[in-house]
């Protein structure tokens, strides 16, 4: 056999493998849903039209703190880095994402650490705390939403204008 299908063997079996790894990698998540609550009628007017369906994780909207408190003036073009150290230091994950580029997200926090994609596709009505992960030329862009907007290595008053992949949040069983 020549490299090049040794190569494109080992791939294959990696691809193969990776969902069940990723099983795993979701029952070791620092999620309690003995902690979960509704939000009341005030929350839900700040958090968005879609927050009033989901129980929420306080952590969801501790990492968007963190992440606003960490991030700088202006982009660093480091988005997907600072998203992942706010989910682990609010401990919503225990381990940290490893997946490279920030269009990538959403796939990783599905399907690794527990986290459901919303219907919705307007930014501004996604719940506060929520990923948002967005695609187009290069490496994507992620952030949190925020009472205040948008956050992730940078704070923004407006959602990026690179296509939208999805919103997702960590719900509470």
């Amino acid at each position: 056999m020549n490299q090049k299908i040794r190569i494109c063997l080992i791939l294959c079996l990696l691809a193969m493998l990776t969902p069940i790894c990723g099983h795993a990698a979701a029952s070791d998540s620092l999620y309690n849903p003995k902690t979960a609550q509704k939000l009341d009628p005030d929350q839900v007017h700040q958090f968005g039209p879609q927050s009033g369906r989901f129980r929420y994780d306080q952590r969801m909207i501790h990492a968007a703190e963190i992440a606003a408190a960490r991030a700088k003036k202006h982009s660093t073009s480091r988005c997907w880095h600072y998203v992942k150290d706010a989910l682990v230091a609010a401990h919503i994950i225990s381990t940290r994402p490893v997946t490279t580029y920030a269009k990538e997200a959403g796939g990783e926090l599905t399907n690794s650490f527990g986290f459901q994609r919303l219907k919705e596709t307007d930014p501004w009505k996604a719940p506060l705390g929520s990923v948002i992960v967005y695609g187009g030329r290069g490496a994507g862009h992620v952030e949190l939403r925020t009472a205040q907007g948008f956050v992730s290595d940078f704070v923004s008053p407006r959602p990026s204008p690179r296509p939208l992949i999805g919103i997702y949040i960590k719900p509470k069983a």
